[in-house]
C-alpha cells in the first residue's frame, strides 16, 4: 500500500485550515479565471447574493441561502461557464440605525446629541465592524464569491443608480409627495411600508363612550349615541360620526351633531358606505389623521385632519391637558376621566390584531404625514404583463410561488418610500418656502441655484435601493459597463419565501422599468430553518443556532451537506444535531473509502477512463452505476432538486461504491491477478464522485482529490476541474442486471445466516438452483465473489439439485437459494434455545396482559403509558408466535 498523508479519521479542522485563503489569493472565484481556464468566451452565468443586513452576524437561514447559491455557481463553473457570484451587503436603514441607537442609549447618548454627521459616522463604524464579521463567516462557509466586485447598498455607485431611478420616476409622475395616512414607528420616528408591519394578537378593550346630541335629540330614550373605540386617545382628532346611508335606524340623525366628550367639540353625523351596518352599533367615529379608512372618508367629505400625536408617540397640544403624555399613559388617564365624568358606558376586554414595527417591535401608529410615494399601479401592471410572456417571464421554483407574487401585485397599494432616518440614501429633493404656505420643490442631485433651498432630510426606504440590486451592482446606469453587458439579466436568484413581497417583486418591476428586461431568469424559493420541533428559530424561544458553532464542531462541509439535501424547494427544514451527526458520518465514510482507494493505487495510476475491454463484471457495473448517478444528479441540479441529488449521491457512495464495489475489489487487490484495471476503475470512479460532490463539499473533496496519484504534490485547484458528464459507452444494463443477481444471491445468504444466527466465519453448504443458463454463467464466472461474501464450503449451481428436507431457503429472481440447516446449527441445541426463548416471551406476554387487565392502571395511568404497554404486549405476542412456529418446524423436521 502507498504511503499517503490522510488521517484515519475525517478531521474537518485540519481539512479546512487555510484552504479558503488560498482560493482567494489565487482569485479562483473571479470571472476572469473562468476565461483563463476555458480558453474561449464561455456562456455567462451570474448570481447576485441577497445582501445580508449589516445588523449582526449571519444565521442559519443565511447559511442555507448561500450554500444553495454556492452549489449552483460551483457546478456551473465546472461545467465550463463564465460564472460571476457577486457579493454585497445591505445598509438596512431602520434596522441598523435602531441597533446603533440602542448602543448609544446604553451609553446615555441619543442621535440628537451627536447630530446627523457624527451619528452617521457611528453607523459607518458599526457597518465596518459587522461587514468584516460577515465576510469571515462567508469564508468559513467556503463561498466562492468574487470580493473584488463586492458592493454595498450605500456605496457611491449604488447611490448614483438610486438617484437616477428616483429622478426618472418623479419626472414620469410615478413618484409624488403628499399628505397621507402612513404606518409610523414612534420609537424609530419613521414611516414604514405596509410590509414592514407585523401583526400579532394583543390584549386590548372596546371602550363604549357616550357622544351626546347637541340639540336635545334622543334615540331610544337616550340623549347620546354610543361609540365603541379601541383607541380613546385619538378622540381629540374626531371630526365626524359616520353611519351607513341605507341604515334605517339612523337616517333621521344624518346632519345632526354630537359633542366629543372631554374635547367639547361639535361634530356632524354623516353618511358613508364605509360603515358596516351589522358590526357593533353601526356608528363609527371618524378620525382622518389617525386611521387610513377614516382618512379616505375624510377626503370624500372634505373633513378637517387633526393630528393629535407627536412623532415619538406622545399626545400634542391638540389633546388639551393630556399634552405631553405618552400614548398608552394618556389612554389610561383618558379612560379614568371618561369613567369619572360619566361618559363611559362599559369596557369590553378583547384580544385583537395590532400592527407592530418589524424592526423595533413597538405598536405602529397610523399617522397623518407628508411623505414620498411610488405610484404602483403602472409598475405593477408592467411586471404582471412581463409574466405573461414566455420569453420574458421570471420562472418561480416552485411554480406555486408565482401566485403569491401575482396576488400581491394585483392588490398593491402605493409604496411610501421616505423614511425619517439619518442612515440611508438621502432623498434628492430640495424645498423653498414661497411665503404663502406654498412650497417649491426641486428634484435633482445637486442643490439648485438661488437662496433659501433646503434639502429633504429624509432617506429612502432600504428596499428602494435593494430593488435595484441585480443591475445597479453591475455598473448600471452606465449601460456600457462590462459586467452589465455580459451578466445582466442574471440567471438565478435564491431567496426565502418570506421576502417575495419585500424584495423579489420590487426587483422585478424596477428591473423591467429601468432595463426593459427581467432581473433574473429563475427565482429559487426555499423555506425557513426551524428547530427540531418545527418552531421558527428566535431569540425569545432561545432555540437559535449559530452556524459558526456548527462548523466548529462538524465542519463546513457537513453543514453544507445538511443544508443542501435537507428539503425540497419551497419547504422548511428542521435542524437537529442528529442530522448533523449523520452528515459528519457520511463524510467520514467518504473519507475512509477514499483513503482505502488512494492507498491501493500505484504511484502512476491515472484517474482517466479505463480500457473497458479489460474490466470485470463488478468494474462494468460500478461504471454503469456511476454513469446513471451523474445523469440523475445533473438533472436534479438543473431542476434545483438538491435533496434528490443528495439522495442519489448518498446511495451511490455509501451502498454501491463503498459497501459493494470497494469490498469486491479486495479480492483482486489482495490476490495475484492483474490489478491495473481495478485500480484505474477505482481511481476514475473516486475522481468523478469527488467532482460530483465538490459543489456541495468543496473543502473535503479538494483535500482528498489532491492526494490522488495524478494530483499528488501539484497543489492543484479542484474548483476549476471539469464536471462529470454522461458517457454513453459506460451505460451497461446487462452488467447492472447481472450484478444485481449476484447481489441478490449474497444478500439472500446473509439473510439466512442472520435468521439462523450463523456468523460469516461458519462455512456452509450453499445450493443455488436455477434453470436460467445466463444466471448459471453469471454465478459461475463470479464464483470468487460468492466464495468471499457467502463463505461456502460446498457450492452447487445447477438446474438439478437434491434439496435436503431440513434446509433454509430464499427466493431471488430466477433462482432458489438453499442452505442445509444442519450446516448452520446444532438442531438439538437450537431446539433447547428456542424452548427457553418461548418461555421468556410467554412470561412477558402474561405480565403485560396482567398489567393491562388491571382497571386501576388502565384508568389512572397517562394515556401514553397505557399505549406504550399495549405496544409492548403486541410485540411480545408477535415474538412468541414466531418463535413457537420455528420451534415446531424444527421438531417436525427432526
Amino acid at each position: 500500500m502507498r504511503e499517503i498523508d490522510m488521517s484515519t479519521k475525517y478531521d474537518p479542522t485540519a481539512v479546512e485550515l487555510g484552504r479558503y485563503d488560498k482560493w482567494q489569493e489565487k482569485k479562483l472565484f473571479a470571472p476572469e479565471s473562468n476565461r483563463a481556464i476555458q480558453g474561449n468566451e464561455p456562456e455567462p452565468y451570474a448570481i447576485v447574493i441577497p445582501p445580508p443586513n449589516v445588523t449582526g452576524k449571519l444565521h442559519l437561514g443565511h447559511a442555507w441561502d448561500t450554500t444553495l447559491q454556492d452549489m449552483i455557481i460551483r457546478q456551473k463553473k465546472m461545467q465550463g461557464m463564465d460564472v460571476l457570484w457577486l457579493p454585497g451587503m445591505d445598509h438596512a436603514g431602520i434596522a441598523t440605525q435602531a441597533k446603533v441607537e440602542q448602543r448609544l442609549r446604553a451609553e446615555g447618548i441619543s442621535r440628537y446629541d451627536l447630530g446627523r454627521e457624527k451619528f452617521v459616522e457611528q453607523v459607518w463604524d458599526w457597518k465596518n465592524e459587522y461587514a468584516a464579521t460577515i465576510k469571515k463567516q462567508w469564508g468559513k462557509m467556503g463561498l466562492s464569491l468574487d470580493f473584488d466586485r463586492e458592493r454595498f447598498t450605500l456605496d457611491d455607485g449604488l447611490n448614483k443608480a438610486v438617484n437616477k431611478v428616483f429622478i426618472d420616476l418623479y419626472k414620469k409622475g410615478l413618484i409624488y409627495r403628499g399628505e397621507y395616512i402612513i404606518n409610523w414607528d414612534p420609537q424609530a420616528r419613521t414611516a414604514l411600508s405596509d410590509i414592514e408591519v407585523i401583526y400579532q394578537d394583543d390584549e386590548g378593550a372596546f371602550y363604549h363612550v357616550k357622544y351626546p346630541f347637541t340639540d336635545g335629540t334622543t334615540i331610544d330614550g337616550k340623549n347620546y349615541i354610543e361609540i365603541a373605540t379601541t383607541r380613546p386617545e385619538t378622540m381629540f382628532g374626531d371630526v365626524a360620526v359616520a353611519v351607513h346611508p341605507s341604515d334605517e335606524r339612523y337616517k333621521d340623525l344624518i346632519g345632526k351633531t354630537v359633542m366629543v366628550p372631554l374635547v367639547g367639540r361639535e361634530i356632524p353625523i354623516i353618511a358613508d358606505e364605509y360603515v358596516e351596518k351589522d358590526f357593533g352599533t353601526g356608528m363609527v367615529k371618524i378620525t382622518p389623521a389617525h386611521d387610513p379608512n377614516d382618512f379616505q372618508v375624510g377626503n370624500r367629505h372634505n373633513l378637517e385632519r387633526i393630528n393629535t400625536m407627536t412623532d415619538d408617540g406622545h399626545l400634542n397640544d391638540k389633546a388639551g391637558k393630556y399634552n405631553g403624555l405618552e400614548r398608552f399613559e394618556a389612554r389610561q388617564a383618558i379612560v379614568a376621566d371618561l369613567e369619572s365624568g360619566n361618559h363611559m358606558l362599559k369596557v369590553d376586554p378583547i384580544v385583537h390584531s395590532v400592527g407592530h414595527s418589524e424592526r423595533t417591535g413597538v405598536p405602529v401608529e397610523s399617522r397623518l404625514s407628508t411623505q414620498w410615494f411610488v405610484k404602483m399601479a403602472p409598475l405593477a401592471k408592467q411586471a404582471l404583463d412581463m409574466q405573461k410572456n414566455a420569453d420574458e417571464k421570471v420562472e418561480f421554483v416552485p411554480a406555486r410561488f408565482e401566485d403569491t407574487f401575482t396576488r400581491w401585485m394585483d392588490n398593491i397599494r402605493d409604496w411610501v418610500i421616505s423614511r425619517q432616518l439619518w442612515w440611508g440614501h438621502q432623498i434628492p429633493a430640495w424645498y423653498k418656502n414661497k411665503g404663502t404656505d406654498q412650497e417649491e420643490i426641486y428634484v435633482g442631485t445637486d442643490e439648485p441655484e438661488g437662496e433659501g433651498w433646503q434639502r429633504d432630510p429624509d432617506v429612502l426606504d432600504t428596499w428602494f435601493s435593494s430593488a435595484l440590486w441585480p443591475f445597479s451592482t453591475m455598473g448600471w446606469p452606465d449601460n456600457k459597463a462590462d459586467d452589465f453587458a455580459k451578466y445582466y439579466p442574471t440567471n438565478t436568484l435564491v431567496t426565502g419565501y418570506d421576502i417575495i413581497f419585500f424584495w423579489v417583486a420590487r426587483m422585478m418591476f424596477q428591473g423591467k422599468e429601468f432595463t426593459g428586461q427581467r432581473p433574473f431568469k429563475n427565482v429559487l424559493i426555499h423555506g425557513l430553518i426551524r428547530d427540531g420541533e418545527g418552531r421558527k428559530m428566535s431569540k425569545s424561544l432561545g432555540n437559535g443556532v449559530d452556524p459558526m458553532d456548527v462548523i466548529e464542531k462538524y465542519g463546513a462541509d457537513a453543514l453544507r451537506w445538511f443544508l443542501a439535501t435537507g428539503s425540497t424547494p419551497g419547504q422548511d427544514v428542521r435542524f437537529t444535531y442528529d442530522k448533523m451527526d449523520a452528515a459528519w458520518n457520511f463524510i467520514n465514510k467518504i473519507w475512509n473509502a477514499s483513503r482505502y482507494v488512494i492507498m491501493n493505487l500505484d504511484e502512476k495510476t491515472p484517474s482517466t477512463l479505463p480500457d473497458l475491454d479489460k474490466l470485470s463484471l463488478s468494474d462494468k457495473w460500478i461504471l454503469s452505476r456511476l454513469n446513471t448517478t451523474i445523469e440523475d444528479v445533473t438533472r436534479n441540479f438543473d431542476r434545483f432538486e438538491f435533496g434528490e441529488a443528495g439522495r442519489e449521491l448518498y446511495n451511490f457512495i455509501w451502498s454501491d461504491f463503498a459497501d459493494w464495489y470497494i469490498e469486491m475489489t479486495k479480492e483482486t487487490l489482495n490476490g495475484d491477478a492483474d490489478k491495473a484495471p481495478v485500480q484505474q476503475t477505482l481511481a476514475y470512479v473516486l475522481d468523478q464522485t469527488l467532482r460530483l460532490l465538490q459543489p456541495i463539499m468543496p473543502f473535503v473533496t479538494e483535500s482528498i482529490w489532491q492526494e490522488m496519484p495524478d494530483q499528488a504534490g501539484k497543489n492543484a485547484d479542484f474548483s476549476v476541474t471539469k464536471y462529470p458528464v454522461v458517457h454513453a459507452e459506460l451505460a451497461n444494463e446487462a452488467a447492472e442486471m447481472a450484478f444485481k443477481s449476484l447481489q441478490d444471491l449474497i444478500v439472500a445468504v446473509r439473510n439466512i445466516r442472520s435468521e439462523a444466527h450463523a456468523p460469516m466465519s461458519t462455512a456452509i453448504d450453499l445450493l443455488v438452483k436455477t434453470t436460467d443458463d445466463k444466471l448459471i454463467d453469471i454465478f459461475k464466472s463470479n464464483v470468487d465473489y460468492i466464495n468471499r461474501f457467502a463463505h461456502p464450503k460446498l457450492l452447487q449451481i445447477s438446474a438439478e439439485i437434491d434439496i435436503p428436507a431440513l434446509a433454509m431457503s430464499q427466493v431471488i429472481s430466477g433462482a432458489e437459494i438453499y442452505v442445509p440447516l444442519a450446516e448452520l446449527i446444532d438442531i438439538d441445541a437450537e431446539i433447547d434455545r428456542l424452548t427457553g426463548e418461548t418461555k421468556k416471551f410467554a412470561a412477558e406476554v402474561k405480565r403485560a396482559e396482567s398489567k393491562l387487565g388491571n382497571d386501576k392502571f388502565v384508568n389512572s395511568a397517562p394515556e401514553a403509558v397505557v399505549l406504550s404497554e399495549k405496544q409492548k404486549l403486541a410485540d411480545w405476542q408477535a415474538k412468541l408466535v414466531a418463535t413457537e412456529d420455528r420451534l415446531n418446524a424444527l421438531k417436525k423436521a427432526k
